[in-house]
């Protein structure tokens, strides 16, 4: 009915090309035009201004020969004061744009290592549209955003890559399990040190109230009981101390103590052992 009236109409974000007697004319803007066909003019088609998405897979590989499929989002349009050259001079504008795309990205990528690639997939989209850009504009399409939104290596090399970081966290682990056993051990030898010492203070503290108890006692009964010595009362406490030693080991039922020498005239020796270091003790007092 349109074509019979002479009447065509464009829908928005859309232009149409006019042409007369098969030569272009003019671009039609969205809404009602009239186009008498009996003059020769007709309707050669219509061009989408509308944001348009082309997704191209590329397989290619990295300098360290590691094949991998990146895939690029490659977002454009038409421009509306270019539509003719838009519509006139490319047959299949998805198939230029991605040879553009396989172009780039395989004269790209094999300059980057692996986690290079990764890391510098940013750069790689710049340079795509940077490319793509420059040659589309010439057939009067805009290029409005280029991503790399995947790298895929091969099934093996992505297990190898999680296996290497599996290893590398393991052995920070274990750097860490050993250093907290080095603490440990450390600590605990410290505590040990500590304790030693204190037991040893201890003993001699213990050591030297029995030697300041025993000359007391000494010099006690020496006072109390006239004509006695030191050494009388030392052989008299020691021969003392003798038995009741013996009579706790004859007690123990178990017992396997074995006291050498062993004989009552053994406790000379020492009782002169210890009155002598009772003497330079009470020297070292005074």
């Amino acid at each position: 009915m349109g074509n019979l009236l002479c009447c065509v109409q464009v829908d928005q974000s859309t232009v149409a090309i006019k042409e007369r007697f098969g030569k272009f004319e003019e671009v039609l803007e969205p809404g009602c035009h009239c186009l008498p066909w009996f003059l020769g003019c007709q309707l050669s088609g219509h061009l989408s201004l509308r944001l348009q998405q082309l997704d191209v897979r590329c397989e290619t590989k990295t300098k360290d020969n590691v094949f991998v499929n990146v895939v690029a989002s490659i977002q454009y349009r038409a421009l509306a004061d270019k539509a003719n050259e838009a519509f006139y001079k490319l047959s299949n504008t998805r198939s230029q744009i991605q040879a553009y795309v396989f172009d780039v990205i395989r004269a790209s990528v094999p300059k980057l290592n692996l986690d290079d690639t990764f890391e510098q997939k940013n750069e790689i989209a710049k340079a795509v549209e940077e490319e793509l850009e420059k040659a589309m504009s010439a057939y009067g399409y805009e290029i409005v955003q280029t991503l790399i939104v995947d790298i895929e290596p091969d099934e093996h090399v992505k297990r190898a890559m999680n296996e290497i970081n599996a290893a590398a966290r393991m052995r920070v682990a274990a750097n860490e399990k050993a250093e907290a056993e080095k603490i440990l051990q450390i600590k605990r030898a410290e505590g040990e040190a500590e304790s030693k010492y204190l037991s040893g203070l201890g003993i001699a503290r213990q050591r030297q109230a029995i030697v300041d108890g025993l000359r007391d006692s000494v010099l006690g009964f020496s006072v109390n009981v006239p004509g006695t010595t030191a050494k009388d009362v030392m052989d008299m406490v020691l021969v003392t101390q003798y038995f009741d030693t013996m009579k706790e080991i004859g007690a123990a039922s178990k017992s396997s103590a074995v006291f050498i020498p062993h004989g009552p005239g053994a406790v000379r020796d020492v009782a002169s052992q210890i009155r002598d270091g009772l003497l330079q003790a009470s020297h070292h007092n005074q």
